[in-house]
């Protein structure tokens, strides 16, 4: 059984991963982070790390806000435990303290926990390979309450295919003037927030006369559930790095 300490447990993500494991005989929660901390739930919330015993959970899983990331790796760093990240924004002060992080405990990262995500990332750098002659676009959409635009898994597409493609690559957020007309060597990535949206990623490969599309919707938060409980699995036992989605679809 693994126990797990949840940050950001009284967030929207932080519901749906207590529902989720609720159903599970090998993952239970004991214990959660949040401000403030109110209690829904029949494990208790703090709002001060430093109140929290390190001996009642095994693994902590983040899916709080970039805000307060560099107090969850340093919790996880003084606890001595693996850390599951899946919160987004995160720049690249912010990469850095989860890089140096993953040299004292378990690390696992990624900026989307849906497993189908990553394959798709695995298809766009294939497909970028071969990708001169087409236009590349990218697309995607969130619920209104996203704080943070372009989206961490935006940003995770278009790394894969700059990455990947064999020519020079400029990337562009959004679209905006009277002198726009697109270069060849330009990605744009375009966001969209509204509504209930989970979260929908479009990349469009525009060729002459054909057009390309490969998309990922998210149709209720409880696929990124579903990829946080693969990577609690994945990383319980593991030796001291950094890990990501590829390590699981890989295993």
């Amino acid at each position: 059984m693994t126990r797990l300490f949840l940050s950001g447990a009284t967030g929207a993500m932080g519901r749906t991963i207590t529902e989720f494991v609720a159903d599970l005989d090998d993952i239970v929660i004991t214990g959660g982070y949040a401000c403030p901390a109110e209690q829904y739930y029949d494990y208790p919330v703090y709002d001060d790390l430093s109140a929290v015993d390190p001996s009642t959970f095994d693994m902590i899983v983040d899916f709080s806000h970039f805000s307060v990331l560099g107090d969850i790796i340093a919790f996880a760093r003084r606890s001595e435990k693996p850390i599951v990240v899946a919160t987004t924004g995160i720049d690249a002060e912010g990469e850095a303290m989860i890089q140096e992080a993953s040299a004292v405990v378990p690390v696992f990262r990624t900026a989307n926990m849906s497993f189908g995500v990553n394959l798709m990332v695995r298809l766009l750098k294939q497909a970028a390979k071969a990708s001169a002659g087409y236009d590349i676009e990218i697309i995607e959409a969130h619920h209104n309450k996203k704080v943070d635009s372009p989206s961490g898994t935006a940003v995770m597409l278009a790394n894969a295919i700059v990455e990947n493609r064999p020519s020079e690559t400029a990337l562009l957020y959004g679209r905006h003037g009277k002198d726009t007309r697109r270069k060849a060597e330009e990605i744009t990535i375009h966001a969209v927030r509204g509504g209930t949206i989970p979260g929908d990623h479009t990349v469009l490969f525009a060729g002459a006369d054909e057009v390309i599309e490969i998309k990922h919707s998210a149709l209720s938060k409880k696929v990124f559930a579903d990829g946080a409980v693969k990577a609690v699995r994945f990383l319980a036992g593991k030796p001291v790095g950094l890990y990501n989605m590829d390590d699981v679809i890989n295993q």
